[in-house]
C-alpha cells in the first residue's frame, strides 16, 4: 500500500500548494471517505477538462493541475491522487480503453482512479468533469463512473497503476496546447486471449 501513498513528479502530493490544498479539502471531515469524497467532487466539479472549456496550458503534475484550474482527465487523476495521499488515504491510477467517436476506432485512454476505502477495497472513481451524458459520482460501493464499455475494442483496463503510464505523460508533456493533445491523445494495444501465455 505504500506506493499508493507516495509523492512522485507527476502526484506530487508534497507541493505545498497541494498539501494546503488537501488540508483545507479535508477541514471538519472525520472519515476518510467523506474526505474522498470531497476531494473528487473538488476535481470533478472545480478543475476544468482542458477539451470541454478548449483551455490552455496542457497540465500533467498535480501541482500544476490545482494552479492553472484544467486538465485532461489523465491530469485530473494526477490531481486526485496527490489531494487524496496528502491526506493519507491510499490512491491509485486507473484506465479504460474508449472509441473516441462513433463507438468504433480508433481509440484513446481514459483516465481516471482508484481509491482504497474501508470497507469497500479498492474503489473506482472518475473525475474528468460531467457534462450532458457524463454524470460521474462517488457512492461507493457502487461504482458510477462517466464512460460504459460498449463497443469491440473498448477495455476496463483492470490495473492500480501507482504512476502515470509513460505513453500519457509523453502526450502530456510533448503537446503545448489542448487541441494537439486532442490530436494525438494516448492508446495502447490490448492484448487477445490468443495471445496471453
Amino acid at each position: 500500500m505504500k506506493r499508493y501513498l507516495e509523492s512522485s513528479k507527476h502526484i506530487d502530493k508534497d507541493n505545498p500548494v497541494v498539501l494546503a490544498k488537501a488540508i483545507e479539502l479535508a477541514a471538519g471531515l472525520g472519515s476518510p471517505e467523506e474526505i474522498a469524497r470531497r476531494c473528487f467532487e473538488f476535481v470533478r466539479d472545480e478543475i476544468k477538462h482542458s477539451w470541454d472549456f478548449r483551455l490552455n496550458p496542457v497540465t500533467c503534475r498535480a501541482s500544476d493541475v490545482l494552479s492553472h484550474g484544467t486538465g485532461y482527465c489523465y491530469a485530473k487523476s494526477h490531481l486526485l491522487a496527490a489531494l487524496l495521499r496528502a491526506n493519507g488515504i491510499p490512491a491509485g491510477l486507473c484506465y479504460q480503453r474508449l472509441t473516441i467517436a462513433d463507438d468504433k476506432p480508433p481509440f484513446c485512454l481514459h483516465g481516471l482512479n482508484a481509491v482504497f476505502l474501508e470497507p469497500f477495497g479498492w474503489y473506482r472513481v472518475d473525475a474528468r468533469g460531467n457534462k450532458p451524458g457524463v454524470a460521474a459520482a462517488f457512492s461507493p460501493p457502487h461504482e458510477s463512473l462517466a464512460f460504459p464499455i460498449l463497443s469491440v475494442g473498448e477495455a476496463d483496463l483492470p490495473e492500480i497503476w501507482p504512476a502515470p503510464l509513460p505513453v500519457v505523460v509523453d502526450v502530456l508533456e510533448k503537446y503545448q496546447s489542448y487541441d494537439q493533445v486532442a490530436a494525438n491523445l494516448p492508446d495502447i494495444q490490448l492484448i487477445s486471449d490468443k495471445e496471453r501465455p
